[in-house]
């Protein structure tokens, strides 16, 4: 992780005055891309915040130290990011935050993160523009309603913004005892798979089943309604998920594996941001 990074500027086609996505407001949040190499490291801190100190991740010593999550892709990706302005001008404005990975953000890594638990070459090898989505999170404070649509709003006008036709990324459900969530788990395996031509499946090594319960022994309607809001949001999207949970001790959690075809997407989005950008072109 190297700091003084500063994320790549796009021409913005909103008109002056607006960010990279446009004018994405409720109240005193917005939603905004990382322009600064400050926002970027408020964004690593709140995900220290969130994911060691309350939700029970383990740190490596020097995430420790700095009282950051990071890693190697932080470099170059995109940080979408809810600022409350209510809160000043300073890293302490930053209140949520989603990690955005397109092809020519990985060039240096080679892979995207997802690839350490999953086999997603069918999603490499496609053709298109395609997008990981990763290390969400959101102050506590702001857990509501208003904040997750409005990263939502942001990550829609990005996906309109870069033309993306796919996204996909590993999705959490707190815990690691696979056995503990076979509600959520079966359900997603027999109501959400993903097409086998698209299917990313979890590597051999990492790989555990979600098949633990016969379809006719799920609650469709309670395992829904028990998912973490992420994975509701994505499957409220038309999302699918891969073939295998996997189990991230570092993390606390047992991932899954989401797919969005962008087209599936609800057309009020593009029309808005097709609109917009007409009138302030």
């Amino acid at each position: 992780m190297g700091n003084g990074f500063v994320p790549e500027r796009v021409d913005n086609p909103w008109g002056a005055g607006m960010g990279v996505l446009g004018d994405l407001r409720a109240g005193d949040l917005e939603v905004t891309v990382a322009e600064s190499d400050v926002d970027v490291q408020a964004a690593l801190s709140l995900r220290y915040r969130v994911f060691y100190e309350e939700m029970g991740a383990k740190p490596t010593d020097e995430m420790a130290a700095r009282r950051q999550d990071f890693d190697a892709y932080d470099e170059t990706a995109d940080h979408l990011l809810v600022l409350d302005h209510e809160r000043g001008t300073g890293p302490e404005r930053v209140v949520g935050c989603y990690r955005l990975m397109r092809r020519e953000h990985i060039q240096k890594a080679g892979t995207f993160y997802t690839a350490d638990e999953y086999d997603i070459s069918a999603i490499e090898q496609r053709g298109g523009n395609v997008m990981e989505l990763g290390r969400s999170c959101v102050d506590a404070n702001y857990r509501n309603r208003s904040t997750m649509q409005l990263l939502w709003r942001g990550i829609a006008a990005y996906v309109f913004r870069h033309d993306v036709d796919l996204m996909f990324g590993c999705a959490s459900l707190h815990g690691t005892d696979p056995s503990e969530m076979a509600p959520q788990l079966s359900y997603l395996y027999h109501y959400h798979l993903a097409p086998e031509a698209l299917c990313p499946k979890a590597l051999p090594e990492r790989y555990a089943t979600m098949d633990l319960l016969p379809k006719e022994a799920i609650d469709a309607r309670r395992a829904m309604a028990s998912l973490p809001p992420l994975v509701k949001g994505y499957l409220r999207l038309g999302g699918f998920v891969g073939d295998g949970a996997v189990v991230d001790h570092q993390f606390n959690t047992t991932d899954v594996c989401v797919i969005v075809k962008t087209d599936l997407i609800s057309e009020k989005y593009h029309k808005h941001y097709d609109r917009t950008a007409r009138d302030n072109g």
